[in-house]
């Protein structure tokens, strides 16, 4: 989708909206007709395309228009439709509009759509790699309230009737990453000095009332910044802005105007989990978007991962510790991470659709520990930077919003490390249970061995604390034999570098469940 140009006016009296859509679209090979994805909750009241009223059906949530398109060519098509909007009501675990008041009586309004698709919205493309080129978005908001959302400001018109129209553009948004929010809002602002040498604009849009708790986690932002440029690279977006607004659900990465509803929680690390994960999606779902659902873990496993990563950077060794520790007892193994072929959001998040579930944030991060352990950090992160920017050396204005997959980490992790690691892939991502290390001992004489369940050969070196020194052994496909004094006390793995079967953890894990049930 070349440009989406999209008027969202909802209204909290009624919870009804009226919206109007003007698309670009650009044929990738030729097109019998054109399809988009609309909510059925919504009316279409006119459809044109380049500027001439156009017949159409819908059917199942689609808008089809039986005009072919040659490859190469472009259409332009304005749809003007209105209707109730899907009502979230668990957001953002389920999607759609939150209808909301702030402690005041006023309204207080957001969208979320990952799960359910952008389709609750506007007429989308809805699948990753649907990403409109530019889309410029003008959201009307009560008389009093304001309306944060995707990009920069352009401006802000006000209506006879008091009500204003908010305008914004956004650069290459995330499809479900377009969002309404609108509330009687007050506004942080401030600037973040990169060490790129670019000024960064910061943003935060909280409720009134909460003056010093809203300064407080403003003041979050530049060291969280300053964690990702030096860890990961340039902020993607810093020629529009770091942007965050509260909202009356828990949280989601809306781009450049990331979705807060944490109620300021405190926390051991010292930091907010929920900011730092939202904005983490900003390098790791919106800079670098999965080209397919199956893909998905890049999202969320970075996501996930770069709390810890943040807790070490801060901290050192023990915190990162402890909150891998917290991740790792999470970890289930239902089903794989990675199916190899074009899914659904459901077919991932939903384990009744053999999806991995959770999995794709927990499992998918300690993938990560333990590769980053296994080729070392200087690999490890130019791997993750050239996933993230498409090359090694990205600097502001070098570099675009990109998809990527996850058979393209695993070349580049190739290119990177010098290392065939399909055996290491193939056992995290495609394998449904972990790789489990069994050791035996017979006097002085230590056996290691590793089984997958794919029966494949799995040579994952494996650390040694005999007594008081540490060493690094390698464990073959058919084992490894390591001689050791009789009396020593060996440990293995003593610093938890590697993921694998644990049945300590499977036990808890049956326990919890079983207290859950007898409650």
């Amino acid at each position: 989708m070349r440009a989406a140009d999209l008027s969202f006016a909802p209204d909290p009296v009624t919870r009804r909206m009226t919206a109007r859509a003007t698309l670009v679209l650009e044929a990738k090979r030729d097109a019998a007709r054109l399809t988009l994805d609309l909510d059925s909750n919504y009316n279409v009241r006119t459809l044109a395309l380049n500027g001439r009223a156009t017949r159409f059906t819908r059917l199942d949530g689609k808008i089809v228009v039986m005009r072919p398109l040659a490859s190469g060519k472009r259409a332009t098509l304005t749809i003007v439709y209105d209707g109730v909007p899907h009502v979230a009501l668990n957001a953002p675990w389920d999607d759609g509009m939150v209808w909301s008041r702030t402690p005041d009586g006023r309204p207080w309004i957001a969208s979320t759509t990952e799960g359910y698709g952008c389709d609750l919205l506007w007429p989308c493309l809805d699948f990753p790699s649907g990403e409109p080129e530019v889309a410029t978005l003008h959201i009307t908001a009560p008389k009093g309230l304001k309306a944060p959302s995707n990009g920069r400001l352009i401006g802000v018109d006000t209506l006879p009737d008091g009500r204003t129209v908010w305008n914004w553009r956004a650069r290459q948004p995330n499809t479900y990453a377009i969002a309404i929010n609108i509330g009687p809002y007050e506004v942080i602002e401030g600037s973040y000095q990169s060490r790129f040498g670019n000024t960064i604009p910061l943003h935060y849009w909280h409720l009134p009332g909460e003056g010093a708790k809203a300064r407080t986690l403003f003041d979050e932002f530049a060291p969280t910044l300053d964690f990702f440029e030096s860890v990961i690279g340039p902020y993607p977006f810093a020629d529009e802005k770091l942007g965050v607004v509260e909202t009356p659900h828990k949280g989601m990465e809306h781009q450049t105007i990331n979705a807060y509803g944490n109620d300021y929680a405190k926390a051991p690390e010292g930091f907010d989990w929920l900011f730092h994960h939202e904005f983490s999606h900003e390098w790791f779902a919106n800079q670098l978007t999965a080209a397919n659902w199956d893909d998905y873990w890049l999202h969320e496993g970075f996501g996930s991962y770069m709390q810890p990563l943040y807790g070490q950077w801060r901290e050192g060794e023990a915190r990162y510790a402890v909150m891998m520790e917290a991740q790792r007892n999470q970890i289930v193994n239902r089903a794989p991470l990675v199916r190899d072929r074009v899914l659904t959001e459901e077919e991932v998040y939903e384990p009744a659709r053999g999806g991995a579930g959770t999995d794709i944030y927990y499992k998918g991060s300690w993938t990560l520990h333990t590769l980053r352990w296994l080729i070392g950090d200087a690999r490890f992160f130019a791997s993750v930077r050239r996933l993230v920017y498409g090359r090694r050396d990205p600097q502001p204005g070098n570099f675009s919003p990109r998809y990527g997959s996850t058979r393209e980490f695993e070349g580049i992790v190739r290119e990177e490390s010098g290392q065939d690691l399909s055996w290491f892939f193939d056992t995290y991502l495609r394998d449904r249970a972990l790789p489990e290390l069994t050791m035996t001992r017979d006097g002085g004489t230590l056996r290691l061995r590793w089984t997958t369940e794919g029966r494949r050969a799995f040579p994952m070196p494996v650390e040694l604390r005999i007594d008081d020194e540490v060493r690094r052994v390698e464990v073959p496909a058919d084992g490894a034999t390591i001689t050791v004094p009789a009396a020593a006390h060996v440990v293995v793995d003593p610093a938890a570098r590697i993921l694998r079967r644990s049945v300590a953890v499977e036990d808890y894990q049956a326990w919890q469940t079983q207290q859950r049930r007898a409650r």
